[in-house]
């Protein structure tokens, strides 16, 4: 049983090494969805962590529809994150009818080997998702991340049942979206899932002694991963 954290800067992912956790998905933006973090911050987590490291490759939040423009981005970035010895890379996308885009799908994950790939989120924007499972396998990506098309996971427990058993050991199907501690036990009995994807963050307060109210429309409430309830997510998924 393996738990990955998705770490939204390299302090958090410094947490969640230090929590137990078995795998990072490093990325930025966490409060729109996580886009692809900076070159500094994938090599300060490569310096410094031993767990493997999988960027996010997101060039912008919305739709996981691409320009060419956007592929290009994509493409080198992932090209970067080769470079740094990363491990893997998580990338999504799709065609205007919520079908995968196989081809170009299947072109990242050549220009990332020998890294691995997941297919994010993008799963649960998919039209059919049965055949979106056999054509993400069919592009060599390694796992899906995905709720079971339903706002969180524990509410998409029985199709990604469904899933873990329609892919069959031929792809890892790794839930995700508002795993915690309190519900982490009753989904890895209902999904069978070998793998975890949680954020298990918390509020990141502010220390600044000064705040113009005018300026509160510069960003969301940033958070940071929560040392001890990735802990007790470690610890529930050894006691299973």
């Amino acid at each position: 049983m393996k738990l990955e954290i998705c770490a939204n800067s390299f302090e958090s992912a410094c947490t969640a090494q230090e929590a137990g956790a078995h795998r990072i998905e490093l990325c930025a933006n966490l409060e729109i969805g996580g886009t692809t973090p900076s070159y500094a911050t994938i090599a300060l987590v490569k310096q410094r962590l031993h767990i493997p490291t999988y960027v996010l490759i997101r060039p912008r939040a919305g739709d996981f529809l691409y320009s060419q423009a956007e592929y290009d981005c994509m493409a080198k970035d992932i090209e970067i994150c080769r470079q740094l010895g990363c491990e893997g890379v998580v990338i999504g996308l799709l065609f205007p009818d919520g079908s995968v885009d196989k081809e170009r799908t299947t072109s990242l994950v050549k220009i990332a080997e020998p890294m691995g790939v997941t297919f994010h989120r993008a799963f649960d924007c998919c039209q059919n998702p049965l055949q979106a499972l056999e054509d993400i396998i069919a592009t060599g990506c390694q796992r899906i991340l995905t709720s079971g098309q339903q706002a969180s996971a524990i509410a998409g427990a029985a199709f990604l049942q469904e899933l873990v058993e329609q892919a069959n050991d031929r792809i890892s199907i790794m839930p995700g979206s508002g795993i915690n501690s309190a519900n982490i036990e009753e989904l890895i009995r209902q999904t069978k899932a070998k793998e975890f994807h949680c954020s298990a963050k918390k509020e990141r307060h502010s220390e600044m002694t000064y705040v113009n109210e005018c300026m509160q429309q510069m960003g969301a409430q940033p958070s940071m991963s929560n040392l001890e309830e990735i802990k007790a997510i470690v610890a529930k998924i050894k006691d299973v």
